[in-house]
């Protein structure tokens, strides 16, 4: 049985961190993340995270013997819906349903350039990279056949270009393999929206597939150009040259 809706639908952390829930029942929560809000705390600076809060929200459950499982993560800069499991035989259901690819996920991502395909389907293996070459970085993730099986489906929503400067830019039309003549803009740098639907659960699956066929997420510190831009990340959190 589907209990009511809580009437206030927005909470506040900070006012650039705020969540929303679509949805609710005496069972689970659909929790709308905003970008830049941990899901777990990641070390203790008491910095603030969906799963903290979330139990203060919950304070009633929880007293009466429910608990709060978060049920599929996402990264700190991605915004999207989070499914919440409020009671531990909701939790291993959901479990259940993951383990056997039965919840479907799907992501949006602006990535750079404009791919030759509409569609297309990366099967590669990823490892941590410190097992095979250096890095700098412990948690980042390489395409090695010797690591854990990885699928990804990845389809074009839309193509699209960003002027690089104030003066009208040159308009040319551009063929597009597989699709119709796009307007082009000399003096730009074209951008996608990318469909993207995992079939494995791997860490960073999605990221890097898209850099290993030459179409990194726009703003991916890891996976993107320079794998520096992380590690001046760590040191001085967001500034405004990263």
């Amino acid at each position: 049985m589907r209990a009511a809706v809580r009437p206030l639908l927005h909470y506040f952390i900070t006012p650039s961190l705020q969540f929303q829930i679509i949805d609710e029942s005496d069972d689970y929560a659909v929790v709308v993340k905003p970008p830049f809000l941990l899901i777990h705390p990641t070390k203790p600076d008491g910095t603030r995270t969906l799963w903290q809060e979330l139990r203060g929200l919950f304070a009633f459950e929880l007293a009466a013997g429910g608990q709060i499982s978060i049920v599929n993560r996402l990264d700190r800069e991605t915004s999207g819906l989070v499914l919440v499991a409020k009671k531990a035989d909701t939790a291993r259901r959901f479990g259940i349903l993951m383990q056997r690819r039965q919840l479907k996920k799907e992501y949006l991502a602006i990535v750079w350039g404009w791919p030759a395909w509409e569609s297309t389907l990366v099967d590669a293996a990823l490892d941590r990279q410190r097992k095979h070459q250096h890095s700098a970085i412990w948690l980042k993730q390489m395409i090695h056949p010797s690591g854990a099986p990885a699928q990804t489906e990845f389809r074009v929503e839309k193509r699209f270009v960003r002027s690089l400067g104030t003066a009208q830019p040159e308009r040319v039309l551009t063929h597009v393999e597989g699709g119709a003549p796009h307007e082009d803009a000399r003096g730009s740098e074209k951008f996608s929206l990318i469909r993207a639907i995992p079939h494995t659960g791997r860490t960073h699956q999605i990221r890097v597939h898209l850099a290993s066929i030459g179409h990194p997420i726009v703003g991916d510190k890891i996976y993107g150009p320079d794998e520096q831009l992380y590690l001046r990340f760590i040191e001085t959190g967001w500034t405004c040259e990263l």
